[in-house]
């Protein structure tokens, strides 16, 4: 039955193997929360359903004790009081094996494919419930919720599969080996390849993007025949655990054991993370969060493939450009797009201090400066476009560390923050992004990540310097984008040089309807694992061939 769904879904996958090798643009997911996609009571529906989820327990019907954990509190207001069974990691590690053992691992690539696949189709559906379980526990305002959450996040999971269907299909089934002996009658073997999973994944998700983050590490293991147990953050369980469940009826209905999938939910401050992080049976970890905790499991996790996404300080090199006001309203976007609170999110933007050239002559220091902070002010000025842009803020520590941020002098302060009041949502804490400028020696202030919406726009000495402090910047803290504009040939190859040196993804020149922190499943790779900000790239070969093994088996004829 499992073999059937990868026929059902099999032109699905050729797309998907032809996107990845042309690098172009390609979705099977419509993007956009359209009744002509989705159909006309698609959101009431999907509304209606998340509703449902409120204020009760959330059984999945996997191994459970009585006790329960549930804190996600709504960033626009209101806890969410989903409760859902505590993790006990020894149960859940016991169920993983045991279903493993029940038939799963001897399955094959075209089933464990199918699952994947149908899995991903049927969240598809789901779009709505999961955009409202996005918002209200990232603090994404709508459309972005439905976007990240749904159709995005799908993408990233079905460009994971791609990839692993490819490298195992690499691998022939047999071949018959012959060795000629001269005079003697030729040595003859049959031989035949099996792939086998590796055993137990743990897929560890963070509190911003739950799905876009966590599905390639989840769907990469699924799809070479691992169990994955998924541990959400305690601030963002309900979208996780709603694949979980879709994942579990997946499996349930083509006769495997549904707890090859389950969901390991905890309170926050607890050591479940790291008890199962450092269970012997788990052979594969994907991490996205803090480098604190990506770094522990770096060093410690030592029986395990560990893949990190954490943290990096990107960098915009600002040296000239044909068009300041687009370049003030696509960086102004940036900064403001969900706070800042994403991970490809502009923080240092470096100017020289003698300005940049534009048509016609130049512009000053103060005047770049001041001009992004207008562009930031007009963006946001109106409010209801406001909260759709920016979203909301996900929890307290990032309120703090912009409080901190905002205690720099009067005179560092380019754009203060401001706080908005959301239309439909009284409680909600919204914040407009926090704009400082500073010197380039003062690099405890900027070199280092500020997660939120905190940005610094940094004179330089040159154009030369600028470069050279994002290299270092992503040498030593790691980056996940860096930006430039200039109209000087021999700026851009020095920029693209030095991505190349440090490993970071370079864009040029934006000023239209595409953002330095936007990353597109199937063309871009996100992360490149050259630098301290990601060990691995989402997605690429490298990310799934290790999730899976080849056994041979030979017979002499």
């Amino acid at each position: 039955m499992a073999q059937d769904l990868l026929a059902k879904h099999r032109a699905m996958l050729d797309q998907a193997l032809a996107a990845i090798d042309q690098r172009g643009y390609w979705s099977p997911f419509a993007e956009m929360p359209s009744p002509k996609a989705y159909g006309e009571q698609a959101q009431a529906q999907g509304q209606a359903a998340f509703e449902a989820r409120l204020h009760k327990r959330f059984d999945l019907g996997q191994p459970a004790g009585a006790e329960e954990v549930g804190e996600e509190v709504s960033p626009f207001g209101g806890a969410l009081q989903v409760r859902y069974p505590k993790a006990d990691v020894d149960a859940l590690v016991a169920a993983a094996q045991q279903a493993l053992a029940g038939g799963w691992s001897d399955a094959g690539p075209e089933a464990w494919a199918g699952v994947a696949l149908e899995t991903l189709a049927r969240l598809n559906r789901r779009s709505f419930e999961m955009a409202f379980a996005v918002m209200h526990t990232t603090g994404q305002a709508f459309l972005m919720a439905f976007q990240a959450g749904g159709p995005h996040a799908q993408d990233r999971g079905l460009e994971a599969v791609a990839y692993a269907w490819r490298e195992m299909a690499r691998v022939p089934r047999m071949a018959l080996w012959e060795k000629p002996q001269g005079k003697n009658p030729p040595l003859r073997m049959e031989k035949r390849f099996t792939i086998v999973p590796r055993g137990l994944a743990l897929v560890i998700g963070c509190c911003t993007f739950p799905t876009w983050n966590g599905y390639p590490g989840l769907f990469a293991s699924l799809a070479t025949g691992n169990a994955v147990i998924v541990k959400p953050h305690p601030g963002a369980v309900l979208p996780l655990a709603i694949t979980v469940e879709v994942a579990r009826e997946v499996l349930r209905e083509q006769g495997f054991d549904p707890n090859l999938v389950q969901l390991a939910a905890h309170a926050a401050g607890d050591d479940t993370p790291q008890r199962l992080a450092l269970r012997p049976e788990v052979k594969l970890i994907d991490f996205t969060g803090s480098p604190a905790h990506g770094e522990w499991l770096e060093r410690n996790a030592r029986q395990a493939q560990v893949f990190t996404e954490k943290a990096g300080v990107n960098a915009v090199v600002v040296d000239s450009t044909a068009d300041f006001a687009g370049l003030a309203r696509n960086l102004a976007f940036s900064l403001a797009l969900y706070s800042g609170q994403m991970c490809t999110a502009p923080q240092n933007i470096f100017v020289p201090r003698d300005g940049i050239a534009v048509p016609g002559g130049r512009m000053s220091f103060a005047e770049v400066a001041n001009g992004l902070a207008q562009a930031v002010s007009q963006l946001l000025g109106d409010s209801g476009r406001a909260v759709e842009i920016l979203g909301a803020i996900q929890n307290d520590a990032i309120l703090a560390r912009l409080e901190q941020a905002r205690q720099a002098p009067p005179e560092a302060v380019l754009l203060d923050s401001q706080a908005i009041a959301h239309p439909l949502f009284p409680q909600a804490r919204v914040r407009t992004p926090l704009l400082l400028q500073a010197r380039a020696a003062a690099e405890a202030e900027y070199m280092h990540e500020v997660f939120g919406p905190v940005a610094f726009v940094i004179a330089t000495a040159n154009t030369a310097e600028s470069l050279a402090l994002a290299e270092r910047g992503a040498r030593e803290r790691g980056a996940l984008t860096l930006s430039v504009y200039s109209t000087t040939a021999a700026v851009l190859e020095a920029a693209r040089r030095a991505a190349r040196s440090a490993g970071m993804p370079l864009s040029e020149n934006l000023t239209g309807g595409v953002y330095v922190n936007q990353s597109a499943a199937f063309s871009d790779y996100h992360g490149t694992g050259a630098n301290p900000a990601a060990n691995a790239a989402l997605t690429d070969a490298a990310f799934v061939a290790g999730r899976f093994r080849v056994i041979e088996s030979r017979t002499q004829l």
